[in-house]
């Protein structure tokens, strides 16, 4: 029960800070204008990466395909990672590192769906080969 409760709370709570952001990505706010013109990917970028975190989220919520949400959210959350470590730096805009906490947060919830699901990803993987 209680690895149930985990699992859910980490589908849920990766879902809840992709969707939320992409109100900014979306209305193009200027912080993520300035993200994304930072990183050489505005305005493409912005709404393309927004899309991705929109299926990711979608995806984490229904529990036959969470897996692949969580790979996808996984994937977008280490290269956010890697551009606030490369070119954004943690802090953007005096945000305190706000950003780059959550796709922390988001990698963490779905390397943990990730491994409670494998099975599900592996019989998927296997069913392939056939």
């Amino acid at each position: 029960m209680v690895k149930l409760l985990f699992y859910w709370g980490a589908r849920v709570i990766a879902a809840l800070i992709l969707l939320q952001t992409l109100f900014f990505k979306f209305s193009g706010s200027a912080e993520s204008v300035y993200i994304f013109s930072t990183v050489g990917m505005e305005p493409w970028g912005r709404i393309g990466i927004g899309v991705l975190e929109l299926l990711a989220a979608l995806l984490l919520l229904i529990t036959s395909v969470s897996w692949i949400g969580a790979l996808l959210s996984l994937g977008l959350m280490l290269g956010a990672i890697g551009m606030h470590l490369t070119l954004l730096g943690i802090v953007v805009q005096g945000d305190g590192g706000y950003l780059f906490i959550l796709a922390v947060v988001v990698v963490i919830c779905s390397v943990f769906v990730l491994w409670t699901d494998r099975e599900r990803a592996i019989a998927f993987l296997e069913s392939l080969k056939s």
